[in-house]
């Protein structure tokens, strides 16, 4: 390794710079930073621990690309099928923005779930089926109906500060942003679309049934009905 190189630089040299969100922060650069404090944090990167497992490089192109995913992939998902457009999380948020309604709603009340609170639960059934489990930060609750809004990052925030377990539950909604599609969206239509942090990179579907044309000339939309297919 160039000893020349500054602490930092030498970590960035390790990581991937997928910005994955698998360790719990947005980037590699902020990751970066917080093995830079402390260098136990690194085997947090799924990307190093398992080195042993070979990454395709369909993969590499789903973290690393910021524009022109979709082409550079050929709009396909990691299993081979056809999707319509990449949904991406607002830039000022920590992750994808999901809409859950647990299966058991009460739990809501019962633990006390509020604004800012480490959570983790998998989406299970039709609403969406994901073999994976969740974790992320709470950014509204609706106690009386038992419905939550949440970001959703990687484990390093439970790994590290403990978490509140939401056990299973249905997936309502994604909001987010387009930036590139293959096809004209349309308010009322269902199509398949890869969220660009879906650590399976697997396609998804839902119905449009919220479209907000932003002043750059993306989309800001909301999807219900979803499922993973």
């Amino acid at each position: 390794m160039n000893e020349t190189l500054t602490k930092f630089d030498q970590i960035m040299e390790k990581l991937p710079k997928l910005d994955c969100g698998a360790c719990g922060t947005k980037t590699c650069e902020e990751f970066a930073k917080i093995v830079e404090k402390n260098e136990d944090e690194l085997k947090k990167c799924i990307h190093i621990s398992n080195k042993t497992k070979e990454k395709s490089a369909h993969a590499s192109c789903l973290g690393c690309a910021s524009e022109g995913l979709g082409d550079k992939i050929g709009w396909k998902d990691q299993l081979g099928r056809d999707f319509d457009f990449v949904l991406d999380c607002f830039e000022n948020e920590l992750g994808p923005r999901e809409t859950m309604l647990p299966y058991n709603p009460t739990l809501v009340k019962e633990l006390g779930v509020k604004k800012g609170d480490v959570m983790i639960g998998r989406p299970m059934g039709m609403s969406c089926g994901c073999p994976i489990t969740h974790c992320g930060i709470v950014t509204d609750v609706d106690a009386r109906n038992g419905v939550i809004n949440w970001c959703v990052t990687g484990p390093l925030k439970p790994r590290s500060e403990g978490f509140i377990d939401i056990g299973y539950y249905v997936a309502q909604a994604y909001d987010g942003v387009i930036k590139e599609s293959k096809t004209e969206i349309k308010l009322g239509m269902r199509y398949w679309f890869l969220p660009r942090r879906c650590m399976l990179q697997w396609r998804h579907s839902g119905l449009v049934n919220s479209i907000v044309k932003q002043k750059d000339g993306s989309l800001k939309i909301r999807i219900e009905g979803l499922f993973i297919g």
